[in-house]
């Protein structure tokens, strides 16, 4: 079959892999029709993430039909149509069965890489490193789907790839960034990165009972997009600030006390003007630093004392610079982790059906499976208006 895998840094090409087979009983074959590139798989492509090896196949959003199933898969039958988790869950151990699907403790095959690194092991996702089990990804003609009677979800409703595809991730991850924050009717929800996760988290903030929501980015298309599609009433364009700060436009947009919750969307390759962006790249390119954590400490800062700062972006290690002082005296909660996927994908299956939110809203580009490499460059230089490319398998 053909894959689209990991060559090295900035450097991937679709090529010719063996075929997936079942492994287990609890495996299933998927014959992928849809998959996407996330940006987190911008961090993989970036040589970010450690333990990649030349020829990993990539991808862990991905939907298709089934065409074969292990002898203990009793729920899917071959052509049933699936969106498959990125999280790869048992749903028999302490975290699944009280639904932290990503909090799995037996889906990772090789534990101890990610026990050095976080000093646990994690769940096993698709297609990202050895820290998460070393899975082959989705960006392919086929996968196999280890524990297929737990996280695929069969779509009966005749809806097309692209209304259901993000099920698999940023959809519930987006969801769960604002669900975290406890939400109340009149709070102000400030947004950092209006991507497809941060218009995810947008919408959701919204349906939930934002009063307003400010997109914070550095790119204009994606506040327009932020503003038109996903409700945000407020945009910060932190490159054209003119000398002051994000944290001071936040205070000055909420009468000097701050958002009530802030979602960082953004992860280990935020951007910011001047030294602060400066400092974090030097030390990461040293690797002195994993992680350049602008985001969550603007999120910090700019929380209104008592408030929630909601984590979903992607970090991979250490950081440095962390106002813990200021979490600490000012009463900051924070909540984070990988989405638990599966616990999400019926409600926000609902939702599509009612209307009340169109995941298509995000997609800027479909390309066939072949143009990997070249939606890759797109993504991760945002070119032509590059906000959320689909491969078509």
């Amino acid at each position: 079959m053909r894959a689209n895998c990991w060559m090295g840094t900035q450097r991937v090409e679709v090529r010719d892999v063996p075929d997936p087979q079942i492994l287990n009983e609890r495996d299933c074959i998927v014959k992928i029709t849809s998959t996407a590139i996330c940006g987190s798989d911008l961090h993989l492509y970036n040589g970010f993430m450690p333990t990649m090896e030349k020829g990993d196949i990539l991808g862990h959003e991905f939907m298709g039909e089934v065409v074969e199933c292990g002898r203990a898969v009793k729920n899917l039958k071959v052509g049933d149509r699936v969106v498959v988790p990125f999280t790869i869950s048992c749903g028999v151990c302490n975290a699944c069965r009280a639904e932290a699907f990503s909090c799995c403790e037996n889906s990772n095959p090789i534990p101890q890489v990610s026990e050095a690194v976080v000093g646990h092991p994690l769940c096993g996702f698709f297609g990202y490193s050895r820290l998460t089990g070393g899975f082959a990804g989705g960006q392919a003609e086929y996968a196999r789907v280890p524990y297929a009677d737990v996280g695929p979800l069969k779509i009966e409703n005749g809806f097309t790839d692209e209304q259901v595809l993000f099920l698999s991730d940023i959809l519930p991850t987006g969801y769960m960034a604002a669900e975290m924050c406890d939400i109340q009717p009149g709070d102000f929800v400030a947004v950092w990165g209006a991507g497809p996760v941060g218009l995810f988290a947008m919408a959701s903030a919204k349906l939930l009972g934002a009063e307003r929501v400010v997109a914070i980015d550095r790119f204009d298309y994606r506040l327009q997009r932020a503003v038109a599609r996903a409700g945000a009433t407020d945009v910060i364009n932190y490159e054209q600030l003119d000398g002051t700060t994000v944290v001071d436009a936040l205070k000055e947009l909420t009468g000097g006390r701050g958002p009530d919750k802030c979602i960082d969307a953004v992860g280990m390759e935020a951007h910011a003007p001047g030294l602060a962006y400066a400092y974090d790249r030097t030390k990461q390119a040293l690797k002195l630093e994993i992680d350049r954590p602008i985001a969550v400490r603007e999120a910090i800062m700019a929380c209104r004392s008592g408030g929630t700062v909601s984590i979903i972006g992607v970090y991979g290690g250490m950081v440095d610079k962390f106002p813990l002082g200021s979490l600490m005296n000012r009463a900051i909660t924070i909540k984070t982790g990988q989405t638990h996927v599966p616990r999400y994908m019926k409600p926000l299956l609902g939702r599509i059906e009612r209307g009340e939110i169109d995941p298509t809203m995000v997609i800027s580009h479909i390309l066939p499976l072949a143009d990997a490499p070249k939606g890759y460059d797109m993504f991760v230089n945002k070119m032509d208006g590059c906000e959320k490319v689909v491969l078509k398998a």
